[in-house]
């Protein structure tokens, strides 16, 4: 069987010495089980847009939802570019990561359904899929986007410091 994992490229200036690329599958697995996200948009007059949201990992991408009359959807419907982040606020211990790409609404009807059960298994989070939307059990309506990374930054700080990326 031929190995089809994504090799990282270890940045030494950003790194211990002796220090080793981050493997993508560790990567991979940090990104299902990461439990809180900042995504990062640009407004329309340029200046960032930052906020917290929850998000999923399947088939090799991202999956968060907001409200369309929310900042973030609003930025995204004029530029889909976006970044998330997740990690560890520690000096000494965790792995930051930065996963920037563009971020696409999803209406496939059998992809929500799956993202519907992988935001109810991850975080208990009950929605019903509505035409092209999420309805939350309080009512509250969400778009659904699927982010699939362009560029993948890992810092380390397990040990030893280590800066990795890999481009999609």
């Amino acid at each position: 069987m031929v190995n089809t994992e994504p090799v990282g490229t270890l940045h030494a200036g950003f790194s211990s010495p002796g220090a080793t690329a981050a493997s993508w599958s560790d990567v991979r697995e940090r990104l299902a089980a990461a439990e809180v996200f900042w995504i990062s948009t640009v407004r329309p007059d340029g200046r960032p847009h930052v906020t917290p949201l929850i998000a999923v990992w399947r088939d090799e991408a991202l999956y968060f939802c907001t409200g369309g009359a929310e900042r973030k959807a609003r930025n995204l419907a004029e530029n889909p570019r976006c970044t998330l982040t997740t990690g560890c606020n520690r000096m000494d211990e965790g792995v930051d990561l930065v996963v920037d790409g563009q971020a696409v609404r999803v209406s496939e009807d059998d992809l929500l359904h799956r993202i519907a059960r992988d935001y109810a298994a991850k975080y208990g989070w009950n929605f019903v899929v509505r035409g092209d939307e999420f309805v939350g059990e309080g009512g509250n309506v969400a778009q659904v986007y699927r982010m699939t990374p362009a560029t993948v930054y890992a810092y380390g700080r397990d040990g030893e410091h280590s800066a990795t990326s890999w481009r999609f």
